[in-house]
């Protein structure tokens, strides 16, 4: 028996938005050094509504679900709620994950906080994205 939910599973088989993007207004660049997972996420905007994300990761299975799931949570969001959406928020559409990966699912809030980050940054406006939430410590969120 998987310590995975189907979930998990599933977005690890077949994950949604893979690929790079042409021209993201935002791109969020993460790594753990610890475990070697590595993400970047792009996205689009339009008039404050994120349209569109998409991902590449390089990491196990659940680096590659929690990206593949966060893609998906955030389209259609404006800014403010993409800002909200939880390394927690990410594991529990997930179905879980073992405690052992829940750094994964802080990854995915990271790059989509850095990836926001970095929109504000090409705009010329000061960001929203709060600099702790962009530290590589996987202790702060638990």
């Amino acid at each position: 028996m998987s310590q995975y939910s189907d979930k998990v599973m599933e977005h690890f088989r077949h994950p949604h938005n893979v690929g790079e993007m042409d021209k993201p207004d935002g791109t969020g660049h993460v790594g753990n050094p610890v475990c070697g997972d590595i993400m970047e996420l792009y996205i689009k905007v339009k008039d404050e509504i994120i349209t569109d994300a998409k991902f590449k990761t390089f990491g196990c299975g659940a680096a590659i679900a929690t990206s593949s799931m966060v893609t998906d949570m955030v389209k259609g969001k404006n800014i403010k709620e993409a800002l909200e959406i939880s390394n927690k928020a990410v594991a529990e559409a997930l179905g879980g994950l073992p405690a052992i990966k829940l750094h994964c699912s802080v990854l995915a809030e990271q790059a989509l906080k850095s990836a926001i980050d970095d929109y504000y940054k090409k705009q010329g406006k000061p960001s929203p994205v709060n600099p702790e939430d962009l530290k590589e410590d996987e202790h702060t969120h638990e």
